[in-house]
């Protein structure tokens, strides 16, 4: 945990003040130092909690990903897609993680160049444990109700969404799983109505017409019929 400052004032508050005076409103520069302030205090208060598992957050973040795999295993791009980290910062964590005996690297079978970090039993160990204590602490975050953390999550959620860290899902697709019609055959009609239209008609059934005009002809019918 940082050491508490205990100032006699709130400096970004006085900022802010001196901001307006200067340059114009301070309400976005307000908000921005206060986050990065506020990151600054979870960052080190989650260290503090993670240090006797010799592990810092990214590294424990690292390992929650791979017990959330089916095979505790994944492409380290991957890892670094779903972190939202550079490459060469997943890089860095799998090496201190595997010098911990926390991870492996093994050969990718889907990709011959690519390697998989593969999470080991103490790896999962330790996760189990560490979490523990971060559940209890709450993340950094118990002084917070429930109602309060939705916020700032959905609020900084509409940050994340415009910077284009995901594609939002549509409210309800066309074609659901629940829509199979497309897909079923046509109704069946029963096994007797197909055969009916197939029958001969019955003019057809008369072979000792004289001609093939005189039985279809309506001058020839009324010749009969008198």
């Amino acid at each position: 945990m940082s050491k508490a400052l205990e100032l006699p004032f709130d400096p970004i508050d006085r900022a802010a003040q001196i901001w307006s005076s200067r340059f114009g409103p301070s309400l976005s520069m307000a908000a921005v130092t206060s986050i990065m302030r506020a990151q600054q205090i979870l960052q080190g208060e989650l260290d503090s909690l993670l240090r006797p598992y010799h592990l810092t957050f990214a590294r424990y973040e690292a390992l929650v990903l791979l017990t959330f795999s089916r095979r505790g295993a994944l492409p380290l791009r991957v890892i670094g897609e779903r972190l939202m980290v550079h490459p060469t910062s997943v890089t860095n964590i799998i090496d201190r993680l595997e010098r911990q005996q926390m991870v492996i690297r093994r050969p990718n079978p889907s990709d011959g160049r690519g390697r998989l970090a593969e999470i080991t039993q103490a790896g999962r160990d330790v996760v189990a444990r560490a979490t523990v204590d971060l559940m209890a602490a709450e993340f950094g975050l118990g002084g917070f109700e429930d109602g309060q953390l939705k916020e700032v999550f959905d609020l900084f959620r509409e940050l994340r969404l415009t910077a284009g860290d995901f594609i939002p899902k549509s409210p309800k697709s066309p074609r659901s799983p629940k829509s199979p019609e497309p897909q079923e055959p046509p109704e069946s009609q029963g096994p007797q109505e197909p055969q009916e239209p197939q029958e001969p008609p019955e003019p057809q059934k008369l072979p000792s017409s004289p001609g093939p005009l005189e039985p279809c002809s309506p001058g020839a019918r009324a010749a009969r019929s008198r």
